[in-house]
């Protein structure tokens, strides 16, 4: 019997070469390259029909002739999904939901599936579990399966078959790293497989505009498995976040071809499944019955949602010749960066002292709006004084110690003031126009200046 032959595919690009390497030549990433088997002449029963275009060919217009319309959504009975999603779903749009084992993907689609099925076609199809432990899971989640199909397959000419013969409007695959094609001779789950089941039911979703959600595994780094073109090929990307082993869920928008990105749903895993939660901002605030020295509270945006959050910092006498930092929740390197600008604009050295710092909840924050926050709570834990109470912050610190205004100011203002917070230490070019009654505004342009007020406050 003649030896397969095989080549090395970067699962992250998708780029060949005939051997191993340890850098990818194409996208230059390290330790990407996969072995897979290369389809010989006579296995690959590829026809030339699978690679035609999504759409029938078109004529060459200019783009002021195009009209243009909205995309028509429907909503899949679950307010935080829905906003995720940017609306709802979309026909014929395909999203790719991705997240740790345990976390809640399957739960969240089974319960979104189940509405959506008293007002569409919808068909399920699992290639992790039976019928029975799926109905079983409905069983306990207290949903209501009637019109709601299910199939538990994993081979893809099937699945096709069956989205050909029910023509459901709405189809879930569970998951896409599970299901294989018998044209490719590769194991389920190989980059060649993943790459040509996800091109397949993409096809399909645009041909007959039946909507698709594929259920996407992770690596340990937390990536979707498989080649980075797998998130190309999709309209949607959502990531499931959030520790197993906590009651919160968040799920993050990383690209929407139908809506805004980084949107973020707050969920709470109970008994009957995930339930949107209306107040986000409470999960991430300490309760303290005192202030309490290094935390500050800032006002982060996540998409079109200000969410309130709570910075801790925890500065004590380092003794390790390096001092360490450390920092969870927040960007490892802009916390150096922040020192270095506390030092020499503030006058404030932590060189000897180790600085942890923690964003409560468990939520990551990525945009540089937090820096002041960080600034504050890192001094009041060296002062080992509380700020004052009702006091929430927001601005960017640049190297030259001046504070950058933050995008949608006047939301993040309105947001605090309905939590409670009386008082905000903002940028003085985020000063609202009209005063926001109950909230006094602390404008500042320097850090220096921001401490000197807080001084004064106290």
């Amino acid at each position: 019997m003649a030896k397969a032959k095989t080549q090395y595919t970067c699962s992250d690009c998708g780029g060949i070469s005939s051997k191993w390497t340890g850098q990818c030549s194409a996208c230059h990433q390290w330790n990407t390259m996969v072995e897979t088997v290369v389809d010989t002449p006579g296995v690959n029963r590829l026809s030339q029909t699978q690679h035609k275009s999504l759409a029938q060919t078109a004529p060459v217009l200019s783009l002021a002739d195009i009209e243009a319309v909205d995309v028509p959504r429907f909503g899949t009975g679950i307010e935080e999904f829905d906003r995720v999603l940017g609306g709802g779903l979309v026909s014929g749009g395909v999203v790719l939901i991705g997240g740790d084992p345990g976390i809640g993907k399957s739960t969240l689609l089974l319960q979104a599936l189940a509405n959506i099925s008293h007002i569409k076609s919808t068909l399920y199809v699992s290639g992790e579990e039976s019928g029975a432990q799926i109905a079983l899971r409905a069983r306990r989640l207290g949903v209501d399966g009637k019109e709601l199909k299910l199939q538990a397959e994993i081979q893809l000419e099937k699945i096709l078959g069956t989205l050909a013969d029910l023509k459901p409007e709405v189809a879930v695959i569970d998951s896409i790293q599970t299901v294989y094609s018998d044209a490719l001779t590769s194991a389920p789950g190989s980059v060649a497989q993943v790459r040509e089941c996800a091109a397949q039911l993409t096809r399909v979703a645009k041909q007959t505009g039946v909507t698709i959600i594929l259920v996407g595994h992770v690596t340990k780094e937390g990536a979707l498995a498989g080649p980075r073109v797998l998130e190309h090929i999709v309209d949607t990307v959502l990531y499931f976040e959030g520790d197993p082993q906590s009651s919160f869920r968040l799920v993050r928008a990383i690209k929407n071809r139908f809506g805004a990105v980084n949107e973020l749903g707050v969920f709470a895993m109970t008994e009957k499944g995930l339930k949107g939660v209306s107040n986000p901002s409470a999960l991430f605030l300490s309760q303290h019955d005192n202030q309490v020295p290094g935390s500050c509270v800032m006002v982060t945006q996540e998409g079109t949602r200000p969410l309130l959050v709570e910075i801790q910092a925890l500065v004590d006498t380092s003794h390790l010749p390096n001092a360490r930092r450390l920092s969870v929740g927040l960007e490892q390197n802009r916390l150096a960066m922040l020192l270095a600008v506390l030092h020499r604009h503030a006058g404030i050295a932590a060189f000897d002292q180790d600085v942890f710092i923690n964003a409560v909840g468990g939520v990551k924050i990525t945009e540089p709006a937090a820096d002041l926050a960080v600034l504050l709570a890192i001094n009041s834990s060296m002062r080992s004084k509380p700020l004052p109470r009702g006091l929430v912050v927001f601005g960017e610190v640049g190297l030259a110690g001046e504070i950058r205004p933050a995008p949608r100011g006047q939301e993040r203002l309105r947001e605090a003031a309905k939590l409670g917070f009386s008082i905000a230490m903002i940028p003085k070019a985020n000063v609202p126009k009209q005063k926001i009654e109950g909230m006094t505004i602390v404008a500042v342009e320097r850090i220096d200046e921001a401490f000197n007020k807080l001084r004064e406050l106290d």
